[in-house]
């Protein structure tokens, strides 16, 4: 056994009270063994992950159970002898690598920090070995790429950086959370034959903590659903997706995107995740939940054994339960497939806007950074990032941008807002709502930025650490709608909120007190603060579970048939494309090389590299 984690809680101390984060978690995974963690942003997933590695914040502690790692338990040990278990036995992938990774160190010196702590390998051997793993996760000229920092390479690129320094002394148990979160699907599909690769060559364990089901499919051999802290039910891979038992677990699987619900909204649960610093009376729940009874608001539910592989905490599989209050009409028998209905009768969207002048075209855009070198830091070349794009969006339409990481798609949306002045040599046009961007600036690039607005691919980057999310949410608003008052902009603020699925206490709150995906949230809700008619969307979704992302794309999908907004979607997910977009455009290379209708691009792809981009997406196999 690699790993045996035998009911552990931890508890967090903050402002609002101790948080329980995790309550009461037993998990065990084998060698070579892939055991996946999924449920909504703020459930306690990464918690459980710091936990084992004993990187708790200093107001975090381990408050009862025991973490065996290898026969050692890694809760009873001191600091320094857990050093030597931390990145040897027991290693991590954060959901992160913008905040993980070092901003002063080159990328190289990181890697081969870790080879010399914890192998034999020391100074150019350790540095050769660095400069292999960076190849192996799929850097394209790693001799060279070795010399950046993490500020010079995309959002993609410093994900394979810290999946390299992870593995790079290629521990017992690897825990991966979120490995693939920045990453497009051909380099996804490359780290995770890579990581089972290591899985067959070491018999390497492995805990997957993920929001993209397609991967657990793919990957896990066995699934844990976890809810407000607490393990909800636990199966085999096929099992789970077959036969989902808990309502939540079924709920999940009704929300994802495809292309067959395109034009309704999808199956979002509704409300949040309760606050963990509450006491709990029954079950987590039962504020949410469609098949809710009487007992399930005064009686905790306990992990029920239907048979040796599969548990559900559910008081609808307790014989002492089961039947004791009727179930509504149209109720799920026990063991079947929950039916999630749509939360509102929306029709199709209207496209009717089509017809009218183009808001934003793009014409010939080029973004060429300059390459310097010497004392004197001398241009000696061009990286052509963009190299003669073209585009148009109508009102009210989506277009997606997909290619693999370092194409060139983010470039093209800030470049778009004239983000990358006096950065990078730029030609070509960018005219939007019939007005030159590339030719104003100043206060006339201000007002017209009211007009198109962007979500960062980063939001704990793009967010100031600073600011209480009121004062993240209130600058734009006072800065681009000033006729707005004091008492109407504080209600439009918890307005957005609520659209964005975050509760209105949130305002007071900081970046760091946020998950992952709660703090992409408050990042949407920032570029819908000024009613914007153009949102360029990087990567909007990328760090939202399934549950979150349906409730986003409902949001979308609704202010774009009720206000007419238009996007950008610049994304690596394809199934959120089939949903979503009318037009796809590939990018590869910093050039569009097919674009046309979602519909076509989707079933007949003309370009052998659109082709290898659908081949790559993971897919949730389906129950026949």
């Amino acid at each position: 056994m690699t790993l045996k984690v035998d009911g552990l809680s931890t508890v967090i101390d903050t402002d609002h009270g101790i948080v329980r984060a995790v309550e009461a978690m037993s998990l065990a995974i084998d060698q070579g063994e892939t055991f996946a963690l999924v449920g909504e942003s703020g459930c306690g997933k990464s918690v459980a992950a710091l936990s084992i590695l004993r990187l708790l914040p200093d107001n975090g502690r381990v408050a009862a159970g025991s973490i065996d790692i290898g026969g050692t338990d890694v809760v009873q040990i001191s600091e320094a002898r857990m050093r030597d278990v931390r990145g040897r036995r027991v290693s991590i992938i954060f959901q992160e690598p913008a905040t993980s990774l070092n901003p002063v160190m080159r990328v190289g010196s990181q890697i081969t920090e870790v080879i010399e702590r914890h192998t034999p390998a020391k100074g150019p051997a350790a540095r050769a070995k660095a400069i292999e793993w960076l190849g192996r996760v799929g850097i394209p000229e790693p001799e060279r790429r070795a010399e950046d920092y993490p500020f010079q390479m995309s959002g993609g690129q410093k994900q394979r950086v810290m999946i390299a320094i992870a593995l790079a002394a290629e521990p017992d148990l690897l825990i991966a959370d979120e490995p693939t979160t920045a990453l497009d699907v051909t380099i996804q599909k490359q780290i995770l034959d890579l990581l089972r690769d290591l899985q067959t060559e070491r018999r390497m364990a492995m805990l997957l903590i993920t929001h993209d089901l397609g991967i657990v499919t793919e990957m896990a051999h066995r699934v844990a659903l976890m809810y407000a802290g607490q393990i909800v039910e636990v199966a085999r891979t096929e099992e789970f997706f077959a036969r989902p038992l808990h309502p939540y677990a079924q709920m999940l699987l009704a929300a994802l995107p495809e292309f067959a619900k395109r034009g309704r909204p999808l199956a979002a649960i509704a409300g949040t995740v309760p606050p963990l610093y509450r006491e709990f009376v029954g079950c987590r729940l039962a504020d949410r939940c469609p098949q809710v009874m009487p007992a399930c608001r005064g009686t905790p539910p306990e992990l029920i054994s239907l048979d040796a592989a599969h548990l559900v905490r559910c008081l609808l599989y307790d014989p002492q339960h089961r039947g004791v209050a009727p179930q509504a009409p149209g109720a799920i028998e026990i063991g079947t497939r929950l039916p999630v209905e749509s939360p509102v009768n929306a029709p199709t969207p209207s496209h009717a806007q089509d017809s009218a002048a183009a808001l934003l075209e793009v014409h010939d855009y080029r973004v060429h950074f300059p390459i310097r070198k010497g004392l004197l830091k001398r241009v000696v070349g061009y990286v052509r990032a963009v190299d003669g794009v073209s585009f148009s969006i109508d009102p009210g339409q989506t277009v997606a941008l997909v290619g693999e990481s370092g194409c060139g798609k983010t470039t093209i949306g800030k470049g778009v807002l004239q983000l990358l002045r006096g950065i990078a040599h730029i030609t070509g046009t960018v005219e939007l709502a019939g007005q030159r961007l590339d030719q104003i600036e100043g206060d006339a690039l201000r007002h017209a930025r009211r007009t198109a607005q962007i979500i960062f691919q980063d939001p704990f980057a793009s967010l100031n650490p600073r600011m209480r999310v009121s004062e993240t949410l209130g600058e734009g608003m006072i800065a681009l709608r000033p006729e707005i008052d004091a008492g109407a902009r504080t209600r439009r603020l918890a307005e957005l909120l609520e659209q964005v699925g975050l509760r209105r206490d949130a305002l007071q709150r900081y970046p760091h007190e946020f998950s992952g995906g709660q703090r992409q949230r408050v990042a949407i809700a920032r570029a819908l603060a000024v009613e914007p008619r153009l949102i360029i969307c990087d990567e909007p979704t990328s760090a939202l579970d399934v549950s979150v992302q349906a409730q986003i794309l409902n949001l979308l999908a609704e202010l774009q048939r009720e206000l007419g907004v238009a996007y950008l979607f610049i994304t690596h997910n394809l199934a959120v494309v089939e949903y979503l977009a009318k037009t796809i455009a590939v990018m590869r290379a910093g050039r569009i090389v097919e674009a046309g209708p979602a519909e076509s691009i989707l079933s007949q792809p003309a370009d052998p590299y659109t082709r290898a981009l659908l081949a790559a997406i993971p897919r949730l196999r389906k129950a026949a």
